[in-house]
């Protein structure tokens, strides 16, 4: 009976942390977390355009044009990550579950996790992208 119990209690458990996962202490859900990537980053695509044209006209044959250029293509593949990052992005969760927080499937749960790698590493693409084109401008 006693074996009964703490199996009942360690499963109760288990389910309990699971659902924890989702929700951290201070209320931010994953999905929280996922959004809050992505709206740091957003704002950063009309910088990246502005980038580009400044970039654009400086391009040529010489050795700091190609540089130029590289340093344009990089900043249109980060905006191209982030236009194919929300398509993907938008078409896995719906908008209860992105906006007012509706539970997630295990499938869900799991492609969660996979967008939050794929934001976190496209945040690292945008930042680096723009640093770089500043960068270079700054040197002119």
């Amino acid at each position: 009976m006693k074996k009964h119990i703490f199996l009942a209690t360690l499963a109760l458990l288990l389910i309990v942390a699971c659902k924890s996962d989702k929700k951290s202490e201070d209320g931010v859900t994953q999905m929280d977390q996922v959004m809050a990537i992505h709206d740091e980053v957003m704002p950063k695509m009309s910088t990246l355009g502005k980038l580009v044209g400044e970039l654009k006209s400086k391009v040529d044959t010489t050795e700091t044009g190609k540089a130029y250029e590289a340093a344009m293509r990089d900043l249109q593949a980060s905006h191209n990550s982030m236009m194919d990052w929300m398509k993907g992005f938008g078409d896995r969760f719906n908008s209860d579950e992105i906006l007012n927080g509706k539970e997630l499937t295990e499938q869900k749960q799991k492609w969660l996790h996979e967008e939050e790698v794929k934001v976190k590493a496209l945040k690292e693409q945008i930042n680096t992208s723009i640093a770089k084109a500043e960068e270079l401008l700054k040197k002119e």
